[in-house]
């Protein structure tokens, strides 16, 4: 790891050495916070301190500053607000005020990524892009869904809360239905989940993790363990999820499978890819996709304004260079 340029990362709030742990998750928050400070928007507070990648509340949910356009503001805006009057077993887990004011959070991520998509009237679009990042394993969108589970703690899925990120139900070439679960990544290391909460998972719902996996198929014995703590866990139990979905509803749903996204330098991701592909004897139903591969296939099909404000905040941190280069490392 580089040394930190520590007096520009203060300069812009965005000193947390404690937090981001390899370069990717330093240079993201700095991203971040240059992105605010064009947007001209105040730096929020968490633990009484300043942080250049935090919105000021409650401003930020009465904009809904953190989202790119009208479209995707709107789509936020009635999501956030239906599921405020659903029943607690069927509210989707939107972590508030996280999804207003967090810039760094794969949850407002997953809105700016798909929000527009989800809005275009036709699908044609989604269709083009997923069906190029799937090999063509999609044929047609039919639709697209957010913080999606098919049954939130019911027992005959998974038992636990698990959801994902974006759910895609869609068609093959042969007309079948299927449906892809995708996990989003940012800033995150694969490791916000604790040991003890993954070995509580497990101790809770392990019996109906070990019965789908084993029907699944497609995990090696020897890996279990591994993939029930950080920093597989998670992507063990939302790929669990897929399966159970599956195994529930094959009337419904032919073809299934889970997708990890994410950015190509955010190194704890990579890694916990390939570690996880290595716990994997048939990877059928596992596809890893990076963000910077789903822009450029979305760039390839369509002009959209909100595609370059996506990757200009997100991925596009040649804006750093110069602000670097006059720095001194820590």
């Amino acid at each position: 790891m580089n040394k930190r340029p520590e007096d520009l990362l203060r300069h812009y709030h965005a000193w947390e050495p404690d937090t981001d742990g390899r370069d990717f998750q330093w240079r993201a928050r700095l991203l971040q916070s240059l992105w605010r400070e064009e947007q001209e928007l105040r730096a929020g507070e968490s633990d009484g301190k300043i942080r250049g990648a935090r919105l000021v509340m409650p401003d930020a949910e009465d904009a809904l500053s953190n989202y790119l356009t009208k479209n995707i503001r709107k789509l936020v805006g009635d999501e956030v607000a239906n599921n405020r009057k659903q029943p607690r077993a069927k509210k989707k887990l939107y972590t508030e005020p996280r999804i207003f004011n967090n810039l760094l959070s794969s949850q407002p991520l997953s809105f700016n990524l798909f929000g527009e998509l989800k809005c275009e009237s036709s699908l044609d679009l989604a269709t083009r892009v997923l069906g190029g990042m799937s090999g063509g394993r999609i044929h047609r969108v039919c639709s697209i869904d957010f913080e999606f589970s098919p049954g939130r703690g019911e027992e005959h899925y998974t038992g636990d809360h698990s959801a994902f990120d974006v759910y895609v139900t869609y068609e093959t070439e042969s007309e079948e239905r299927g449906f892809a679960g995708i996990e989003i990544k940012y800033h995150e290391n694969l490791k916000e989940e604790s040991k003890a909460k993954a070995e509580r998972h497990y101790r809770d719902h392990g019996h109906r993790y070990d019965d789908v996996a084993m029907q699944m198929g497609c995990f090696r014995e020897e890996c279990l363990s591994d993939l029930q703590s950080p920093p597989l866990a998670q992507l063990w139990r939302d790929h669990l999820l897929v399966g159970a979905h599956q195994l529930e509803d094959g009337e419904v749903f032919k073809d299934a499978f889970f997708v990890i996204l994410y950015p190509e330098g955010n190194a704890y991701c990579s890694d916990g890819v390939k570690r996880y592909r290595e716990c994997l004897r048939d990877d059928s139903s596992f596809q890893s996709w990076t963000l910077e591969r789903f822009v450029e296939c979305l760039m390839a099909h369509s002009p959209a304004e909100w595609i370059r404000k996506f990757h200009q905040r997100y991925l596009d941190f040649s804006q750093l260079d110069d602000l670097l280069a006059n720095s001194q490392p820590a």
